[in-house]
């Protein structure tokens, strides 16, 4: 695998090392790299069901910015390990070995076509991750154990929210967690294709496997946002 990602600017570099860095506190902590055509394609999953009867939604980011249109690569590595490179600060430098790559990473995500059901409101999604971080934190008993605050992770952000349209507000957790939500409010695109949902901000893609719940309201498709670039 190459050793080092080379961006087109400093700032490039700095916003891979942050996402990976988010990326870490979460989930398994890797880190899933593909480039080409001078585009990186970086994504993590922060929520991971663990087990036929963990109830926590497998829940995806996803980061796209423009890299060294020489490179071509496709590694799972452990997100900790990314840091700007000393010696060029428009490179990050890679771990020199990847990872095995675990299920989300070998997820057939759709490349399309994407069709718009609606959309969501950042604020919104602010909303309902800093209320599920709350109740998560209150719902835990004094030095629980991993069992148990698994069990509790999963019941919150598992569950259909009703102010983010049905989806589980796991989806508000991630874009949360993983610096999607800037300090603006936007308007985020709703879009399924199969029984895959994709949330679309200005800093990144939220991805869920799982049917659409009823209370989305289906409009046509406008194109107007249709690339996850």
């Amino acid at each position: 695998m190459p050793q080092r990602l080379l961006f087109p600017d400093a700032r490039a570099a700095a916003d891979m090392v942050t996402f990976a860095r988010r990326a870490a506190r979460a989930g398994d902590g890797a880190v899933h790299l593909r480039a080409a055509n001078g585009v990186l394609i970086s994504s993590a999953a922060p929520l991971l069901r663990q087990g036929l009867l963990d109830a926590t939604p497998t829940i995806m980011g996803m980061r796209i910015l423009p890299v060294d249109p020489e490179l071509e690569c496709d590694v799972v590595v452990e997100a900790s390990l990314l840091m700007v490179s000393l010696d060029n600060d428009a490179a990050v430098m890679l771990p020199e070995t990847a990872i095995s790559p675990p299920l989300w990473a070998s997820a057939d995500v759709p490349r399309g076509p994407w069709e718009l059901h609606g959309t969501l409101d950042s604020t919104a999604l602010v909303e309902r991750a800093q209320w599920g971080m709350s109740a998560v934190a209150h719902a835990l008993p004094d030095d629980p154990g991993d069992p148990i605050v698994q069990k509790v992770r999963g019941k919150i952000w598992n569950e259909p929210d009703e102010n983010l349209d049905g989806l589980p507000r796991g989806v508000a957790f991630v874009a949360h967690l993983l610096g999607f939500l800037g300090e603006h409010s936007e308007t985020a695109d709703v879009r399924g294709s199969g029984r895959w949902t994709r949330i679309t901000l200005r800093r990144g893609h939220i991805l869920l496997r799982g049917p659409l719940h009823t209370g989305m309201t289906e409009i046509r498709a406008t194109g107007a946002r249709e690339s996850v670039g």
